[in-house]
């Protein structure tokens, strides 16, 4: 009986979740702008979609800026998940400390604190701070991400490698970043995710002509819900859920793989 009780409850909150999704998803088929009738089904909510210049623009920024922002925080928060996993007592609490401070705080005073920052370093809002921004709230996440697995790793493979005759660089090339791969790609995919999602923190470091899709989309959903919006959402949650599925099956598959430093 609690078994099957613990099933039900676990389908309900499943359904809590999912259910406005296939909903917004179905009705992105609509032949009908009237929200909550189904009139027939068309696809000329997705021809409207790419035939929107705004939205394209939109588009475009977003992958402009979430790449960017997911490449080089990336890299720095690996960098920084290595370093922080060699260091012990108060300095590694500190500066684990610090990292969580971008997590924890609300969008909005990260917003307003990045905008302020740029005033007084007189710096003309657009791209760049936009990139800048993206860059900073991300970077913790990487950390989170690739630090667990920096842990779990076993030294005595890069103690091996370093006897075999690498370098240190050939050993975090070659021994370190290979095994800590998935947990890159987890946090590659978590930065670029949050970078596409991100309203609050864009809005307040953006300038006149540069809108990512969150600001567009909420533009647009003031001037009355429009059914390209769904088609739109539905296109960037097929496209996550791809993400996911990938980075699960290759965290799965690179289960039990280990590299060690061969010498030429």
């Amino acid at each position: 009986m609690r078994r099957f009780l613990e099933k039900i409850y676990t389908a309900l909150i499943f359904i809590f979740l999912y259910a406005p999704i296939v909903v917004m998803m179905v009705f992105s088929f609509n032949d009908s702008k009237l929200r909550g009738k189904w009139v027939g089904f068309t696809l000329d909510w997705y021809v409207e979609l790419f035939q929107n210049p705004e939205i394209i623009s939109a588009v475009r920024t977003t992958l402009i800026v979430g790449v960017v922002a997911t490449i080089v925080a990336t890299i720095i928060g690996t960098i920084s998940a290595i370093g922080i996993s060699e260091l012990r007592g108060r300095k590694r609490s500190m500066i684990l400390n610090v990292n969580y401070l971008p997590v924890l705080n609300p969008d909005i005073i990260t917003a307003i604190s990045l905008m302020g920052l740029y005033g007084f370093l007189r710096m003309d809002l657009g791209y760049t701070t936009m990139i800048l921004s993206h860059i900073m709230f991300c970077i913790p996440y990487v950390v989170l991400s690739v630090l667990p697995a920096v842990e779990m790793m076993d030294r005595n493979i890069i103690e091996a490698a370093m006897d075999l005759g690498a370098s240190p660089w050939e050993a975090l090339t070659k021994v370190v970043l290979p095994n800590i791969k998935g947990a890159i790609f987890s946090g590659a995919l978590i930065s670029f995710t949050l970078s596409i999602d991100d309203f609050a923190i864009s809005y307040f470091t953006t300038g006149n002509g540069v809108s990512n899709l969150s600001m567009t989309i909420y533009s647009m959903a003031r001037r009355g819900i429009n059914p390209s919006i769904n088609a739109l959402s539905t296109i960037i949650f097929v496209v996550v859920f791809i993400f996911l599925f990938l980075s699960n099956r290759k965290a799965i598959m690179g289960k039990g793989e280990t590299h060690t430093f061969m010498p030429s």
